[in-house]
């Protein structure tokens, strides 16, 4: 395109002469063409590593690898990579931990308002260095859509949050040219956490959540059919119970659940069977977001949650993913950037992802 551009200022220059195109600038500054200068984010990266661990597919209820073996991801998350670059930890160090700690997959959150502030152009950037950096180290990748609420309305839970069905469109669009072929990236998390809060986000159908997905969904595929779309149900990515009746027109993908302790009491399991783990029995599930707080901070009896839940995904063949490894957020996997010290809850997850079930 650009050297059309350039073909069409030399000829209009043989044939007016008199009149030029000032590329230095207009009055205000601006290059003239800095819209033809523009970085395209749709435009994978040269990354010699992209295809070095196996390609990851569905097959029936569980997730495969290219020998045919069943793959149980074990991992966690880290905060938004814009966050961690701010603070000047964005590097490689980082993901040796992740790795040290058992870790076989990394989840990515990207919200929307860090994807706007950086840029797509330089954001995408950051997106790079992990997807190299994990791929070097024998991590997959999960890039997750991290926003919580109600794109149908758009309407979210908090400015950080916010987005709308063309950014999301636009951002999936983005992720599907730019990681085609990398088989580093397993999943793409379509939306973080969907709900209405109680009426408080508005409304929509289970009918019209699906299908948005399901338009997610088609666009990726139009450029890239390897990668595996996670999609959450309602109740902050809770309940899977409309899979009964209306699952996703999508064949290849999973379902994702967060199942933090708050959500039902004592005992679990019943429970949890009836609100996602009956959807094992026909699809791969993988908690992508879970955690709890032990010691000081937390109650004791969160332990026994945790030892409820390990073994109902070990059971269930449930992949899962722990939040989060940084010392901000939480509930937090570590206590400082300078020693990476694990906390109490960080130490639990480490001997859950390193033992074999």
């Amino acid at each position: 395109m650009k050297k059309y551009l350039l073909y069409s200022v030399i000829c209009i220059g043989f044939l007016f002469p008199n009149f030029t195109l000032r590329a230095q600038g207009d009055s205000k500054g601006r290059n003239l063409f800095d819209w033809a200068d523009t970085v395209d984010v749709n435009r994978p990266p040269k990354n010699a590593q992209s295809n070095t661990l196996s390609l990851i597919r569905v097959h029936g209820n569980v997730f495969v690898n290219i020998a045919g073996d069943t793959v149980v991801f074990r991992g966690t998350a880290v905060a938004d990579p814009d966050k961690i670059a701010q603070q000047g930890r964005w590097n490689k160090k980082l993901f040796i931990k992740v790795k040290d700690m058992g870790a076989m997959i990394v989840r990515i959150p990207v919200h929307p308002a860090s994807w706007r502030a950086r840029t797509p152009a330089k954001y995408i950037l950051l997106l790079d260095q992990a997807v190299q950096w994990c791929s070097e180290l024998g991590l997959y990748v999960d890039i997750d859509w991290h926003s919580i609420g109600n794109l149908g309305m758009e309407l979210f839970q908090d400015p950080m949050y916010n987005t709308s069905l063309k950014e999301t469109y636009e951002f999936w669009r983005a992720m599907a040219v730019h990681f085609k072929g990398n088989t580093t990236v397993v999943f793409f998390e379509l939306f973080n956490e969907p709900t209405l809060a109680d009426g408080k986000l508005g409304s929509m159908t289970w009918s019209e959540w699906k299908k948005i997905n399901e338009n997610i969904i088609n666009l990726i595929r139009a450029y890239d059919r390897e990668k595996i779309p996670l999609v959450a149900g309602f109740d902050w990515a809770y309940d899977l119970t409309p899979l009964r009746n209306e699952p996703i027109a999508a064949e290849g993908i999973a379902y994702s659940v967060h199942p933090y302790p708050h959500k039902r009491w004592p005992p679990y399991e019943l429970k949890w069977e009836e609100d996602f783990g009956f959807a094992t029995g026909k699809y791969p599930v993988v908690a992508t977001e879970f955690g709890f707080i032990l010691g000081d901070q937390g109650a004791e009896a969160n332990l026994n949650y945790g030892n409820t839940i390990i073994k109902f995904f070990a059971d269930k063949g449930i992949s899962w993913i722990t939040w989060v490894f940084d010392p901000d957020w939480y509930p937090r996997l570590i206590n400082s950037w300078d020693t990476f010290k694990l906390t109490e809850g960080g130490e639990f997850f480490q001997q859950a992802m390193q033992k074999k079930h």
